[in-house]
């Protein structure tokens, strides 16, 4: 039986396949942006004792409808302001309703890093991430065979793109690389749609030193980021409870 995973991957191969077909590694090295000297996220982890990374999202297959008419735009200023290190900007739409061009939105008013988290299988979707303006890209384990998470690490960081590896699992840990930036621990089963916080804690003693760890996906509280952050987590990226329960400002300022 198929997961919602596998459904997503389904769709994201035939949106690759259009994008190939409209688009060239050329065209998007044209692109005004392209040329632009990326933000480092792992710098800005390392400035920090313990940083929130703020998601852009309308929706997802376990929250269902979060915010359907958020404006990219005024959401990334107001991150800012209330003190997230960086922001995620979700571009995936058939399942997370965003776009490349909420990315380019938040890019024209935002000098924070931004991390493009998309579905990421193919090169040229890195091509794409650099000419919207992305300055770390996310590799998901889950998806990846070891090799095509290689790859696409190398051919990240040749465009001055940093790579957030995320793992649910320790077998995923197999697929890591020390090329990677910066590894992010999923506290979601991307196929079963199940969250618990218990994956970062119980990861947290595997995870490998040469990189920087944050944590993902069913953070709410000052309680739980201050759990995690003694447990050695450098960041937590945070969506949905943000976006409804308007909290980001309260949370920074406790970590």
């Amino acid at each position: 039986m198929k997961t919602i995973l596998d459904h997503i991957i389904a769709n994201k191969q035939e949106e690759v396949k259009l994008l190939r077909q409209n688009n060239s590694i050329a065209s998007f090295i044209q692109q005004p942006l392209f040329s632009q000297p990326t933000r480092s996220l792992k710098q800005r982890l390392s400035e920090h004792e313990f940083g929130i990374i703020a998601e852009i999202k309308r929706k997802s297959p376990s929250g269902g409808v979060i915010s359907p008419n958020l404006n990219p735009s005024e959401l990334a200023i107001e991150y800012e302001e209330q003190g997230a290190i960086t922001i995620s900007v979700l571009t995936d739409h058939a399942y997370f309703g965003g776009s490349i061009a909420d990315l380019l939105q938040v890019r024209s008013v935002s000098n924070l890093p931004l991390l493009r988290k998309e579905f990421i299988i193919d090169e040229l979707q890195l091509f794409e991430s650099k000419a919207a303006g992305a300055d770390a890209i996310l590799l998901i384990a889950a998806v990846l065979e070891k090799q095509q998470a290689h790859h696409l690490t190398i051919v990240a960081k040749s465009l001055g793109l940093e790579v957030v590896f995320e793992i649910h699992t320790l077998h995923e840990l197999e697929k890591l690389n020390d090329e990677v930036d910066i590894i992010a621990v999923n506290n979601r089963d991307l196929a079963a749609q199940q969250t618990s916080l218990e994956h970062s804690f119980v990861l947290a003693p595997y995870l490998p030193n040469f990189a920087p760890a944050i944590t993902a996906s069913g953070i709410k509280t000052i309680a739980e980021l201050d759990a995690l952050k003694v447990a050695g987590y450098k960041g937590a990226l945070i969506g949905e409870s943000i976006l409804r329960e308007q909290h980001l400002a309260q949370l920074t300022l406790a970590v």
